[in-house]
């Protein structure tokens, strides 16, 4: 009879040591077990917010469970960002992560954790230019043009951003070390007041999102002289690069999805592989087309060579500009 006991309290301690390894994976494959918060960094309607609604609706019918946009402005995107470094790491709270955060990390000097360190990358989600616009009245029908008008009028025209240390920003910082021209930056609390100043010719220039400035391009209320990507946009197909006039100009807006570092490694593949799916979804991809937007699907590690890429390229941009946050 002993032996028999023995072989039965070796089979339950077997058991009993193995569950700490089986908790995290049957916690995973009852994920989301309630409505998941994906925090996005910027105020409702803004480009960030408009994207994040169909993903969050698509995986709310895929997951079984709400998926909530939780807006939390401030700091361009840093207060956001730190409620989710916060969050417990069970796939519960996401990150709308966005250029900003690459950005952000040379920018400000005191922040409380380290993006890259932080925040586990899920997937990208999409990839944006952003359009060289001027008012129709101002006197460059091209890049050339604007660039010899810029140099015989030094600091003269203004351009107009979402606010200082935004993607439109750096970005518009970037064509003045390569164009070298001398612009004077105008900072407003959002893309669409600064887009409001450019219609009434408060300011002259403004590398803007899509979303927010493609309706005034088509209605010929604002010109296009060119989009910042390597190559032309779909929405814009006619519209000319920078890159066809300064060689080697590459700018564009990225989005992806972050979680919580030490997230279990099965949550993250599950929201991946979801994501991933949602990108296919002809509708889906649609949506974003009209937004000026590329979908981006890919692994977790390619969002986070992504991420990496991306700081180390603007905080040469950043640290060349002696831009610090304000």
């Amino acid at each position: 009879m002993k032996l028999p006991r023995r072989r039965q309290f070796l089979h339950l301690a077997s058991a009993a040591a193995a569950l700490p390894f089986a908790a995290p994976f049957a916690k995973a494959q009852v994920y989301p077990s309630r409505p998941v918060h994906l925090v996005v960094g910027f105020p409702p309607g803004g480009p960030t917010d408009i994207a994040a609604r169909p993903l969050g609706q698509w995986l709310s019918e895929r997951l079984g469970q709400q998926f909530v946009i939780e807006n939390r402005p401030g700091a361009g995107s840093n207060i956001g960002t730190e409620a989710v470094v916060r969050a417990p790491p069970d796939g519960h709270t996401l990150l709308l992560a966005y250029s900003a955060n690459a950005i952000n990390a040379t920018l400000y000097h005191n922040l409380s954790f380290d993006f890259i360190r932080d925040v586990a990358p899920v997937a990208s989600i999409s990839r944006e230019t952003t359009v060289m616009v001027v008012t129709p009245s101002f006197p460059a029908g091209t890049v050339p043009e604007f660039v010899a008008f810029a140099k015989a009028n030094p600091s003269k025209i203004n351009f107009a951003s979402g606010g200082h240390g935004t993607p439109p920003h750096i970005i518009g910082e970037l064509f003045k070390m390569m164009a070298t021209v001398s612009l004077t930056h105008v900072p407003y609390r959002g893309g669409a007041p600064a887009v409001n100043d450019l219609l009434g010719g408060q300011v002259q220039v403004m590398f803007a999102s899509p979303s927010i400035s493609l309706q005034h391009v088509r209605a010929g209320r604002l010109r296009a002289l060119a989009v910042t990507t390597a190559t032309r946009s779909q929405a814009l197909p006619d519209v000319p690069t920078v890159a066809e006039f300064l060689s080697g100009f590459e700018a564009s807006v990225w989005l992806g999805i972050g979680a919580p570092r030490n997230t279990p490694a099965a949550i993250i593949d599950k929201l991946n592989k979801e994501i991933n799916a949602g990108l296919a979804d002809p509708g889906i991809r649609a949506r974003f087309a009209d937004l000026g937007s590329t979908v981006l699907p890919g692994s977790p590690s390619d969002f986070g060579k992504l991420i990496a890429e991306e700081t180390e390229k603007w905080s040469k941009v950043i640290r060349a500009a002696n831009l610090k946050a304000e």
